[in-house]
């Protein structure tokens, strides 16, 4: 799956001002509604159900990475966001750095195989050291959706 398949190129936030985990995801999900990937009634409840799959267990998974994800009933697709934190924000990751990089996943609940996909392809990318660099790098959404698509064309990819 490629990250063109699900992110919202008018959703991507290269300055997060959040100072925490549920302002974050809340920052995030703000940002999807203003899109108008996901209606403004249901944002309390996408945040809710995200803050809920966290205390299963951070999303952080270490190297400044996080994948905060849910399904939700509200979403007829696949949607997702990137954001960067210049500041980094607590995530209870795994190996108690700050997260500066961030990938969002909202999926509907009769689509698990989309969802699946969707985070094999994040956290195979995530697991490249330049890719990631260059995106923490990046200034503008235009430059992060470029480097997204660099990414579905396999120039990062070793």
């Amino acid at each position: 799956m490629k990250f063109c398949d699900f992110i919202d190129a008018d959703a991507i936030s290269p300055e997060l001002a959040a100072v925490d985990k549920e302002s974050l995801i809340e920052e995030m999900v703000g940002v999807l509604v203003a899109s108008g990937s996901v209606k403004a009634d249901d944002k309390e409840s996408i945040v809710r159900a995200i803050m809920n799959r966290e205390e299963l267990g951070s999303t952080g998974i270490g190297r400044g990475l996080a994948v905060p994800h849910t399904k939700h009933p509200s979403v007829d697709r696949l949607v997702g966001t990137v954001g960067i934190s210049e500041e980094g924000v607590d995530f209870q990751s795994l190996d108690g750095e700050k997260v500066h990089l961030f990938f969002l996943l909202i999926s509907p609940p009769d689509r698990p195989g989309d969802h699946l996909r969707a985070l094999e392809s994040v956290s195979r990318q995530l697991r490249d050291g330049t890719f990631c660099r260059f995106l923490k790098q990046s200034k503008t959404a235009k430059a992060i959706y470029q480097l997204l698509e660099e990414a579905d064309n396999n120039q990062f990819v070793s």
